[in-house]
Parts: structure tokens; sequence; C-alpha cells
């Protein structure tokens, strides 16, 4: 589809192949590496992941280059484009954003680079609204302030079951406090200001996932609002997770159950459950 406005966005937005045909958007992979061996965010399974970090077979990430960037916005120029929007996850998480800045100069057309502070459907919801807003013929300055209304509403709620993954990726953040009693406590984390801080510590996984779900109600209130449940080797969980959210979110316009994808998965590790809330 040609558009106007291109949106580009990165593959830790957890898009479905659907979401990225439907509209005039683009998905840069970042790469996730597995003993060696280099992957496209997407050309591997989770599971893979999963297994790899179980067995402490090396796992590390890597962010798209420049490169990558300024040949995504050529491509988009070439596709008919006037102007790009491209939103990514924080840049306090990764160099992604940093990346796209730089391969924003090389572009033939202009490109506005938006951090989201966020990721997973944090991410992909605004994006999906600007690049419905893209489609519909926003101007480069419409869209990216439909992309950024929509972040400004987006909450991000996540209950992992340790923090070593967080730990060893370099992504804990403030909740590194967390880390010394972590055995006894299972964290619920959030995502404030781009980065992962501790939100509150419960004494076991059942009440931690109550207490997400009860979390999210909470910050959804009475009006519409889009969900989504994010998991990691945890299927189940999370499927009754987005169950009774439905049951007690009626003005719910979607609850989107999905996997996080290997660059995500390999910093939070199986068991990963979360929650991200978008009141509209």
């Amino acid at each position: 589809m040609s558009a106007r406005v291109q949106v580009v966005t990165d593959s830790t937005a957890g898009l479905s192949t659907h979401e990225v045909l439907r509209y005039p958007l683009t998905v840069v992979p970042l790469q996730v590496v597995i003993g060696g061996t280099s992957y496209d965010d997407g050309a591997t399974s989770t599971d893979a992941v999963a297994e790899a970090l179980k067995t402490r077979t090396p796992v590390s990430t890597s962010r798209p280059s420049p490169q990558t960037f300024a040949e995504a916005y050529l491509r988009c120029a070439k596709d008919g484009a006037s102007a790009v929007v491209s939103i990514h996850l924080s840049g306090d998480m990764s160099g992604t954003f940093e990346a796209a800045m730089i391969g924003a100069k090389e572009s033939p057309i202009p490109v506005t680079v938006v951090d989201s502070r966020s990721l997973g459907m944090g991410l992909g919801f605004p994006v999906l609204a600007a690049a419905a807003a893209a489609a519909a013929g926003e101007d480069q300055a419409g869209v990216e302030a439909v992309a950024r209304a929509r972040l400004k509403s987006m909450s991000a709620y996540f209950y992992v079951d340790t923090l070593e993954y967080l730990r060893r990726g370099g992504r804990i953040g403030a909740a590194q406090a967390l880390f010394g009693t972590a055995l006894a406590v299972k964290p619920l984390l959030t995502i404030s200001g781009g980065r992962i801080v501790p939100l509150e510590k419960v004494r076991t996984s059942s009440r931690a996932i109550a207490r997400l779900a009860d979390i999210a109600v909470q910050r959804a209130g009475d009006g519409p609002v889009q969900v989504a449940v994010h998991h990691l080797a945890s299927l189940e969980k999370a499927q009754t997770l987005a169950d009774g959210l439905a049951e007690r979110l009626p003005r719910a316009e979607e609850i989107v159950l999905r996997e996080v994808g290997a660059v995500i998965g390999a910093h939070v590790g199986p068991g990963l459950l979360a929650v991200v809330v978008a009141p509209r």
C-alpha cells in the first residue's frame, strides 16, 4: 500500500503479519545472537531463545545498523512516500532509536524519529494508530501527533520469574535494588521514563499475576481501552490472565494475546507475563 507518509518501526513492537500488511508500515528487525549465530528478530522461534536461556547458552541482542535504517527510508521514498515517521523502542533500553536518528540523516525524504519510551505493544499500539492516520491522509506532523498522543496513554506492567535475565542483559535499571531479595519475592515491574523500574514486591507467583490484573483494571478505568497480554513460554497463564481481563473490562476494544519476540525474550526470560494498557 502506498501512502504519502510512511510509518517505520522495529521488531520489538511485536506486530502481526496481518497488521503490518494492513497499513503503510515498514518493520526493521533487531538481531538476536544464540550461541554465536545471529538471527533477525522473528526469524527464529522464541522457544529456541527460552531453551538457550535455560541451558545458559550465550544469548545476546543487537540493534539494526544506521545503514539498515537509511536503506529502509530510501525504500519508502521509492515506494512513493514523501515523508516518514519512524517510531522505536525506548532509547534507554537499546541503541535502535539512535541508529534510526543517524540513518535519517541519509534519507532523501524528511524523517521524524520518535522514541516511544516503551516496547512490545506499548510501542505497537501507537505505531498502528500512526499508520492508520497515515493511511487516512494525515501529513507528517499529524501522524507524529497521533503517535505521541497514544504513547502518553500507555502503561506497561510485568512480572518475571527471576530478575537474572534482566541483570545479565544490563536492562534491570532501578530494579537492581530488588536483586538481593529476588529469591524471597516475586517482583512486579513497570516501564517509567523509558526504563524498567520496580513497582511492587509480592510473595508468590499466583499473587503477582492477580496483582498484575488488578493494576491493569485500575489503570484501564471505565472507558474504552486497548489491552495486550504478553508472555514468554507461559501461554496457559497468559490466556487465563487475558480471559480474566476480558471479563473485568467490558469496554475493552480488544485484548491482544501475544508472545514476545526473540529479542525481548532474551532479556526477560521464560515465565514473563506482561500487560499493556492503552486507554482511549
